[in-house]
């Protein structure tokens, strides 16, 4: 599903990683929160491509997503 995430326990601490890199992706997501443009990212950083940036917003999207499962009403 992610084929330009990695986690690997020897790298970066298990830390999700752009693959082949030690760039995490918290790294990617914080500098575009903070108002880094993606140019800027792709500027820092040579070795990625925009599809690394667009994967690690993927990886993390799938972390925030949420199954809600609706709970019954209890009568007391």
């Amino acid at each position: 599903m992610f084929d330009r995430i990695s986690i690997n326990p020897n790298i970066c601490h298990g830390q999700a990683c752009i693959k082949g890199t030690r760039i995490p992706v918290h790294q990617i997501v914080k500098m575009l929160a903070n108002g880094d443009t993606i140019n800027d990212l792709l500027e820092a950083y040579p070795s990625i491509e925009y599809a690394d940036i667009a994967a690690c917003l993927e990886y993390v999207a799938s972390l925030a997503e949420e199954q809600i499962s609706p709970l019954e009403m209890i009568e007391m």
